[in-house]
């Protein structure tokens, strides 16, 4: 087992223009040029283990599609714009090449329009699914959810597939909105995804990513504010297998007065060569006076041969702010927590079962979204089974 927790001390640079700028978040800019094909020594590509990306990062265009069924609740419209129209509309610009790369090859975006004070009882419902690995497929999407709307957005991921994503979600000011970002792949899939998120004044977005399937899968979630009394929570669950790597990258960027986020990510890791990856990054702006801001990592090595990578970054360029930290710890089972169960005449592989619950259930928990909690839970249940609870 290696686990690595080591805060990155220069992870934010102030250039002689005063702007700030972040060596795990690169400047946003829609030419490649400016993203060139990484080499694995960069900081934002240094975990990423390149060679298993089936040159994704290559740029190489292709007509291919994932197939995709929705559920558009009524009051909800979908359609298709241009890439340029994206950009007009306000899109969040990319920051690193493969959002770039999506943008400039997946011919156009599709504009999801959520209309000001309209509240969606019924979660809308993206389901995208792919038969090869072999071609690979970009995706371009803008959510514009209207001021004081409130919606639930569900998309999930499934099948074989090697795929690029980027997504932006604009938050109109007041607005409540839950996402819930689901990669349950094939064991053979690619997945780079980025899901950029703008909250308005005084608006509220729960977050979720959930990766438990794919070879590699590497997500990006980024939140800024457009006004003051924003609020993010980020909410991230993964359970890697022998041979998986699962990589979440969080970027808190806290562009405007009394705003909040929070970040809270589990994850677990079980046979020989899974790896995890967790990279969380908190900026607070100069401007960003009276934020309250928190991140936490937690991982649970079930097995020998595992891998978790977890390093929490906090960057301060004011001193006018109600509260900023965070954590991260990587443990095997809990010796004690076994040792109380088993004392009670509990079986080894069912206390095991239940520690593993127990480690999850809060989070799950806090998804909001039942059906999706019932099925995460089921979910907990048959990756334990494929090592953990397995027979000897």
């Amino acid at each position: 087992m290696t686990v690595t927790d080591t805060p990155v001390g220069d992870a934010v640079e102030t250039v002689e223009s005063g702007t700030i700028r972040s060596h795990l978040n690169p400047p946003p800019s829609y030419d490649l040029a400016d993203h060139p094909v990484p080499v694995g020594t960069e900081e934002v590509w240094r975990f990423t283990p390149l060679k298993r990306l089936r040159g994704l990062l290559d740029g190489e265009p292709s007509e291919a599609r994932l197939t995709q069924e929705n559920s558009v609740p009524a009051g909800i419209e979908v359609s298709h714009i241009t890439a340029e129209q994206a950009r007009e509309i306000g899109e969040v610009p990319p920051s690193e090449r493969p959002a770039a790369l999506a943008v400039s090859l997946a011919g156009g975006a599709t504009l999801v329009d959520v209309p000001a004070e309209a509240e969606i009882d019924e979660p809308m419902v993206v389901d995208l699914s792919g038969d090869s690995v072999d071609t690979r497929v970009w995706g371009h999407t803008v959510y514009r959810i209207g001021n004081h709307a409130k919606v639930t957005v569900v998309v999930r991921h499934t099948g074989s597939a090697t795929y690029c994503s980027t997504t932006s979600f604009l938050v109109g000011d007041g607005a409540d909105v839950t996402i819930l970002s689901l990669q349950d792949w094939a064991d053979d899939a690619v997945h780079l995804g980025r899901d950029a998120i703008r909250v308005g004044r005084d608006a509220k977005v729960k977050h979720t990513s959930i990766s438990f399937g794919g070879d590699l899968v590497r997500m990006h979630a980024n939140v800024e504010y457009d006004g003051p009394g924003g609020e993010a929570e980020l909410l991230g669950l993964y359970f890697a297998d022998a041979g998986q790597h699962l990589e979440h990258r969080l970027f808190a960027d806290h562009t405007a007065p009394r705003t909040k986020s929070r970040v809270t990510y589990k994850g677990a890791l079980q046979g020989q060569g899974a790896h995890t990856v967790w990279i969380g990054n908190v900026l607070i702006r100069k401007v960003a006076e009276g934020i309250d801001t928190y991140e936490e990592n937690r991982n649970l090595v079930l097995t020998e041969g595992c891998q978790a990578d977890s390093v929490p970054n906090l960057e301060i360029e004011t001193g006018d702010i109600e509260g900023a930290g965070h954590a991260s710890a990587t443990a095997r089972f809990d010796d004690e927590q076994l040792f109380y169960l088993r004392s009670r005449g509990v079986s080894e592989k069912e206390a095991q079962r239940l520690v593993v619950h127990g480690f999850f259930n809060d989070l799950i928990r806090r998804v909001g979204i039942p059906s999706i909690e019932d099925r995460l839970l089921e979910t907990v249940e048959a990756e334990l089974a494929r090592n953990v609870l397995k027979e000897s």
